[in-house]
């Protein structure tokens, strides 16, 4: 039987976030705002196990993990007109958030006499609890108000998972299941004060609830000349979301669906320096908890982010082909790629005729396309520098969609197909100096792109890291 414990305390303060932006609307008001955070957090994080190993085939283990986290923010958001000559509002808020997270785990594995083949079976259990505060100040030229608001979540999680896998003479076979129930009951709460922009009608509370059945399998097959991986799981998921009668915009919604997830990937060895490769992939993301939330936020009272209880899942199919030349210092490697997205999650900006305010919900965009190719290039240079540079060309296109936002009133937004030809370029570098010291180098350049409500123009970074050994390396800086 082994036995381990950690506990550790991180306490960090930060400037979370500095942004600078201008709105634009189309009868010529322009506005500009700056939007800084700074926080402070503490995290608190216990976590102990322990196994046991009754014999050679069988073992157990039990794990327990428990972490408090704290962030305290300290906000400012002054609204400026076109010249900045006039402050038309200085928005302030403090928040105070809890964060609570435990989970429990038990597993156990028995290995059969072949090496390899394995039966595991586990269970865990997760509960995560946000409690957090927002406390307000709304200075306006002729008055100033103070509002508030509270949200109380607990998340409780669930999961159940039986592995097998079993060696065959080249490759193996998976098979298993999983389940997990999850359940997470929210109750959100509205002080306005003076001339309040808050809508204290769309509180209240809210109950999550998803149950997710799955099995799967997965049949791998090596030889000197070819690589096969097929997998297929089939998953069942029923997702409600109880809105409580008295919201003002919403009402009980959820999904249900039951479907095959294929894989398939295909190696040709031509020799040892080439090969040619197919891979194909369907997959689902499914809507977050906070997407769906009903309860508008806040910390920006002009850019108000809310949740949408009609989301539905997004679905995807990727279709890639790749050929790989290998050399003594390097590799070559081209590909082409095309995928296509079902119901593409993004938020929709939108506005209520009489005010600026900007309602981003998220929404379900329809079909999106991508076909492109990748060209990639790494070299050793010398034995003190490495370099890669690679491609990426496609062509985006976003079908015609109509969606209406719900929140705080039916607003229609249509938006006509869409297609652009983008893609970018990224070139890294790494290098060892003397005195076991590393440099790296990397850069990066974004073509405009289309993004579900306009386009995104092009964009340039780079970086430079350094990471040195100390104390005989048994530590680092960097």
């Amino acid at each position: 039987m082994n036995t381990f414990a950690q506990a550790d305390y991180l306490y960090t303060q930060t400037l979370n976030k500095n942004e600078f932006s201008q709105r634009i609307y189309t009868d010529g008001t322009i506005l500009n705002q700056q939007v800084k955070r700074n926080r402070t957090t503490t995290f608190t994080t216990i976590k102990s196990d322990v196994d046991y190993n009754p014999n050679e085939r069988n073992s157990f283990l039990i794990s327990g993990f428990f972490n408090r986290e704290k962030i305290g923010d300290l906000g400012d958001i002054p609204y400026f007109n076109s010249d900045f000559s006039v402050r038309n509002r200085f928005w302030q808020f403090i928040e105070d958030e809890v964060k609570y997270t435990a989970t429990g785990t038990a597993s156990y594995q028995h290995k059969f006499a072949q090496p390899g083949h394995t039966l595991s079976a586990g269970f865990k259990y997760t509960w995560h609890r946000e409690d957090e505060k927002y406390f307000f100040k709304n200075i306006m030229p002729t008055f100033t108000g103070e509002d508030a608001f509270k949200i109380l979540s607990d998340e409780h999680v669930a999961d159940l998972n039986i592995d097998y896998v079993r060696p065959m003479k080249h490759g193996r076979i998976e098979a298993g299941l999983k389940y997990r129930n999850r359940f997470i009951p929210t109750d959100m709460q509205f002080f306005p004060g003076l001339n309040s922009p808050i809508d204290a009608n769309a509180g209240g509370w809210a109950d999550y609830s998803e149950q997710i059945p799955a099995v799967y399998g997965n049949y791998i097959y090596e030889d000197k000349s070819i690589e096969l991986e097929a997998g297929l799981r089939l998953e069942y998921v029923k997702l409600d979301y109880q809105v409580n009668p008295d919201h003002n915009t919403y009402n009980s919604d959820g999904y249900e669906y039951f479907r095959p997830f294929p894989n398939l990937r295909f190696v040709y060895k031509i020799n040892d320096k080439n090969r040619l490769s197919a891979f194909y992939s369907q997959r689902v993301d499914r809507p977050n908890e906070v997407d769906i939330r009903i309860f508008p936020k806040y910390d920006e009272p002009e850019l108000l982010k809310v949740g949408n209880p009609t989301l539905k899942p997004q679905f995807t199919h990727l279709l890639d082909l790749g050929y790989k030349n290998n050399w003594k210092s390097g590799y070559f490697y081209l590909s082409g790629f095309h995928k296509i997205v079902n119901g593409t999650i993004t938020r929709i900006a939108t506005i209520v005729p009489g005010n600026n305010i900007i309602y981003n919900i998220f929404q379900n965009a329809g079909r999106s396309y991508n076909t492109g190719g990748e060209v990639l290039i790494q070299q050793q240079i010398a034995p003190w520098v490495s370099m890669n540079v690679s491609g990426i060309i496609y062509q985006n296109t976003l079908n015609a969609f109509s969606i209406q936002n719900q929140y705080p009133v039916p607003t229609i937004y249509n938006m006509p197909k869409e297609s652009i030809l983008s893609g970018n370029l990224k070139w890294n570098a790494q290098l060892k100096l003397v005195k076991k010291t590393d440099l790296q180098l990397s850069a990066t350049y974004l073509a405009p792109d289309l993004i579900p409500q306009g386009r995104i123009g092009s964009r340039f970074s780079t970086d430079l890291g350094i990471k040195r050994q100390i104390q005989t390396e048994k530590a680092n800086f960097s």
